[in-house]
């Protein structure tokens, strides 16, 4: 299936490993599969990998966002209608699941779908058949379904909002994509591939990532996960004039604006041992963080001042006054 650009999933940590296990192992059958994570872990682009490397390949891929089709259409996106089924219906609309027929729909949000839609749906998965709103013939369908969802479906069968059956059908195989906290050893390479993918993409020169702002990358927890690294690497080729990102290139949410490490000085060096002269004390630190801003932008100025927050020539001055 070489023609078909399939998203790449990143990753060598050992987390990432166990999902690649869990594909090969689920992708040539055709089990209900209910992918578990947060909000942009990749679930969807996990069940595109199971389509494509399963004997449905080249057979429909169709995903469903439960959650943001209204609760009215739903039934009707999913199922299909006839003609004059309901005010509007002027023609006989062909649903995901007929559109899906031999190859793989991928019910994203599951946990969104209304309790009346839950009872046809357990249908689905129990017989593989279904009527179109309005109809009276059974339509027969061989699809793959899979969900996905990043609520706690069992948590919602407790509290009475999904059905018990309906879990248990779906939940053949589960799959529990890891937050990107817990792979932060793919956080690397996963910078990289996104910096060359947009880089192409806005044909421009790719971004390097300073040691020091790489820290904050891998020390960050990402409550938005893979998606949220992505659009967060996307923004900094936008809006980068040079090519080089430093701690002052990322966002407050990510850095808190902390000021960086300064190294502490030995006692037997510290020339403040036998008392503190507190202007040679601020004057020491402003050297201090001067130096390492420099050596975070390697020894560009303009870049330096900015990452201090002051002017070019005002850290010319400072640079003359402090000797360096």
């Amino acid at each position: 299936m070489g023609h078909i650009n399939i998203p790449q999933i990143i990753g060598t940590s050992q987390a990432i490993n166990r999902i690649y296990e869990l594909i090969s192992k689920v992708s040539n059958s055709n089990s209900t599969i209910l992918i578990l994570g947060e909000s942009g872990t990749g679930k969807e682009l996990v069940a595109k990998t199971i389509h494509y490397k399963s004997s449905r390949a080249d057979k429909p891929f169709i995903p469903v966002n439960c959650g943001a089709i209204p609760t009215e259409l739903l039934e009707s996106e999913l199922f299909g209608h006839e003609k004059g089924a309901f005010t509007g219906a002027i023609a006989t609309r062909i649903g995901r699941f007929e559109l899906a027929d031999g190859g793989t729909i991928l019910l994203d949000e599951i946990g969104e779908m209304p309790a009346i839609l839950q009872v046809k749906l357990l249908r689905v998965l129990q017989e593989r058949s279904f009527e179109r709103i309005g109809g009276v013939k059974t339509v027969n369908t061989d699809v793959r379904i899979m969900a996905a969802t990043n609520q706690d479906l069992e948590g919602a069968v407790k509290e009475g909002r999904f059905r018990e059956d309906l879990f248990y059908r779906l939940n053949v195989i589960p799959i529990n994509m890891p937050p990107l906290r817990e792979r932060i050893d793919d956080i690397p390479l996963l910078c990289n591939y996104f910096i060359e993918k947009h880089a192409d993409r806005f044909g421009r020169n790719p971004i390097k990532i300073t040691d020091e702002a790489l820290k904050i990358f891998i020390e960050y927890n990402w409550p938005g996960n893979v998606r949220e690294m992505e659009n967060t690497i996307e923004r900094l080729l936008v809006l980068k004039d040079d090519d080089l990102v430093s701690p002052y290139d990322l966002s407050e949410r990510m850095t808190g604006r902390r000021i960086p490490e300064i190294p502490a000085i030995e006692d037997d060096i510290n020339p403040f041992i036998g008392g503190i002269d507190l202007n040679a004390a601020v004057e020491e630190y402003e050297k201090r963080l001067i130096i390492h801003a420099l050596e975070l932008n390697n020894k560009v100025k303009s870049q330096a001042a900015k990452y201090l927050n002051i002017n070019r020539t005002t850290l010319i001055e400072k640079m003359k006054r402090l000797c360096l």
